[in-house]
């Protein structure tokens, strides 16, 4: 029962609770009003999506216009902010509005325990409802800093007129060289990031958390998968015969490494990866004989066509050559106390009208002499086979350390040096080139700290580990040009525009005059003549890095004198096309072709033989990589050759850098034509028993990541 005394407390009660609400009421209007009369922007900030992109730190965005900036602004919702993959959105508000939006200021502080964050983007949603605008970021936020980023529409020096903005690229780039500077790893190759290890690079270009937990364990999976601790045990210990490298063929294993390991005696197959194996750049055609090889008609006359000769097939062109004279004189490695041998071959090959290419002649030195036989294929096999094993031996090398190492890795770190140091990020080719140089750079600094540094994996298991690894690359810059980096000049300098079935030409040429285009495209949206690119004095300064602190030392690369527009386009292509087609060409099939070693052994451990009928198993096997290198060799291959997790297939942009309606519709336009080369390319290789993929477009990575 209610007393009086009772109703008189629940009155007060409630009218004190009315006048509560009444209160609440007047605030939430005095701020409705307030609101009305401020101006809004609805901001929404994108955290990254890889593991540890998140941050319980504190964040703070300031908007900045033309006519002034908001208040610093604490970004803070109800429950977690910035947690990995999060699209955050946030109110700022303004006594007035902020005129057209030149850049958004991000600050990270902070809280308790340091917390680094990755921002993919901010976009601001003006008040009215305007065009919400853009700003890529996609990078690191280490310890407490202060970023400012810019709407993203790509433009030239040329096209930024207010102070403020050109203000902005002048500060950032002069950042960016403090940052990212030149060194001279070794003399006489191009020049590099200034880090010593992986460790020393800024954290925008080190692999990510899953990354760098997939490279490190891969390698040590491989290792275990093969059983190394058991088949090493005796270091040195030779294989008995041939079939005993089948013992580390367990779970590692490709359709193409197994059909190699059933074929590689086969002189058509030795002709195939002539043309589409691991280096297909080295075979020319050779309307005479050098000088240095002497072979005579009646040598190879069992190896021509019925009713031809030597002499006619030259002037035919189907005569082709293998020449390694780089290899000649180059120091060898000593493993484990016993020196190891290298050769520099000269092989002839017949494009034989029924057979294919063939091999027909090898000499193993450059200079003739008694003890440097010619080995034919009517020489005992054992002998023949010998010979091409010693020019698999040297293609190795020259495969690992010049074509792929020097001619991929090594180029395009210069091109991204320059590009991190001259390019501030809202100039279209930094747009541009910006994806196709990820990972670039920790990958370079990871190779040479564990591939080819002292104690690395080559100077373990390769006959050019040490000091001749640096001098066979040396000698290689020397004669490097710009032209041969170029497809269809590459292919008609060699002479191989009418070999028949050479797929990584025909691949090549294709993904070559698509990524052109494409190039082209861009570059035309925001140069319209030579005049264009001569003025942007930023892209000048891009170029001179290149050539004056990048390419030293090269008289005769043929960069051009002066960018043109033709060229600006043909050079930025060149770096695309070297950094997806033409790395995925030599690196994605090293373990196909690597890992039946006796294919393309990775050392040897005797001389060159100099007789022939001395030939026999037992120095075959002598010779060959012994257990614990062929292991290895298997293992490394694998570990660099096999497909990424986390690859980004060409044409395809994890990050957003160009948000232009016609720079989208270019890159629409690549990948309809990255799209039809597929399909191409996947008809050409129906019924074939051994196909050629490696340039399929969508297992060709949009940079070096490996």
């Amino acid at each position: 029962m209610v007393t009086d005394g009772g109703r008189k407390s629940l009155r007060v009660r409630l009218k004190s609770l009315s006048g509560r609400l009444h209160t609440l009421k007047l605030r939430q209007a005095q701020m409705e009003l307030f609101l009305f009369r401020m101006e809004v922007y609805t901001v929404k900030v994108a955290t990254g999506t890889s593991e540890y992109s998140g941050t319980n730190n504190y964040i703070y965005v300031t908007l900045v216009g033309e006519n002034g900036e908001s208040e610093r602004t604490v970004l803070d919702n109800p429950g977690l902010d910035f947690c990995r993959g999060a699209v955050d959105e946030y109110k700022v508000t303004c006594p007035s509005p902020l005129g057209p939006l030149l850049l958004v200021r991000l600050e990270k502080q902070r809280y308790w325990l340091e917390d680094n964050w990755f921002c993919r983007y901010v976009t601001v949603e003006p008040p009215g409802g305007d065009t919400v605008l853009t700003f890529p970021c996609y990078r690191w936020f280490i310890g407490d800093t202060k970023v400012e980023i810019r709407e993203a529409t790509a433009k030239t020096p040329m096209q930024d007129s207010l102070p403020q903005l050109l203000e902005h690229r002048r500060k950032e780039l002069q950042e960016r060289q403090a940052t990212y500077r030149w060194v001279t790893w070794a003399p006489g190759i191009p020049r590099c990031i200034d880090a010593k290890t992986e460790a020393d690079l800024p954290q925008d270009e080190r692999f990510d958390n899953e990354k760098r937990s997939d490279f490190e364990h891969s390698l040590h999976y491989a290792l275990l998968e093969l059983s190394l601790k058991k088949l090493a045990i005796s270091f040195g210990k030779s294989w008995n015969d041939l079939e005993d490298f089948k013992r580390i063929f367990w779970k590692l294993r490709s359709p193409i490494a197994e059909y190699c390991m059933e074929h590689w005696k086969e002189d058509w197959f030795f002709g195939y990866q002539c043309m589409n194996g691991s280096n297909p750049r080295m075979i020319r055609i050779i309307r005479k004989l050098p000088e240095n090889f002497p072979v005579v008609p009646n040598m190879v006359q069992s190896s021509m066509a019925l009713g031809t000769h030597l002499d006619k097939e030259l002037k035919a062109g189907n005569i082709y050559l293998l020449d390694y004279a780089i290899m000649d004189g180059i120091p060898t490695n000593t493993i484990r106390g016993r020196p190891q041998f290298i050769a520099a071959p000269l092989c002839l090959l017949y494009l034989h009208p029924d057979n294919g290419l063939m091999p027909i002649a090898i000499q193993l030195e450059q200079n003739p002499d008694r003890d440097t036989p010619i080995f034919l294929p009517s020489d005992p096999p054992l002998a023949w086979l010998m010979a091409k094993m010693w020019v698999r031996h040297s293609e190795f090398q020259v495969f690992q350390l010049l074509s792929h190492l020097l001619r991929t890795h090594l180029v395009v770190e210069v091109f991204c040096v320059s590009t991190l140091r001259q390019l501030p990020a809202v100039h279209p080719v930094y747009k541009l080139l910006s994806p196709h140089l990820r990972y670039t750079l920790e990958i370079n600094c990871r190779g040479r700290t564990q591939l080819l540094s002292s104690n690395g994996i080559f100077k373990r298991v390769v006959s050019t580990g040490g000091d001749g690894l640096m001098i066979l690359a040396q000698r290689e810059y020397k004669v490097l040009t710009y032209r041969s980096l170029q497809p269809p000049n590459d292919f008609a300098d060699r002479g191989v525009f009418q070999l028949p079935k050479y797929f990584y030409r025909d691949n090549s040429l294709m993904l070559w005059e698509a990524i052109h285009s494409f190039v082209s495209g861009i570059v035309g949206l925001y140069y319209q003549s030579d005049e264009d690119v001569t003025e942007d004095q930023e892209l000048q300064a891009w170029f001179r890095d290149i050539t004056q602190e990048g390419f030293t030392e090269l008289p005769n690369f043929g960069l051009p004198s002066r960018l043109t527009l033709e060229e600006l386009s043909t050079l930025l292509s060149v770096v695309i096309f070297i950094a997806t087609a033409q790395h995925a060409a030599t690196n994605n099939g090293q373990f196909d072709w690597c890992a039946w070693v006796p294919n393309t052994p990775c050392t040897m451990r005797h001389p060159p033989p100099v007789d022939k009928d001395a030939v026999t198993m037992e120095m075959i096997m002598a010779t060959l990589p012994d257990v614990s290198q062929s292991c290895v060799q298997m293992a490394i291959t694998w570990h660099l050759g096999r497909a990424q997790p986390d690859a980004i297939p060409l044409g395809q942009y994890a990050e957003e850098h160009f948000t232009e309606g016609r720079a989208q519709e270019v890159i629409d336009r690549f990948r309809a034509e990255l799209k039809e080369i597929e399909e191409q390319i996947l008809g050409q290789n129906e019924g074939l028993e051994l196909q050629y993929l490696f340039l399929l477009p969508s297992r060709v990575e949009n940079s070096i990541t490996i």
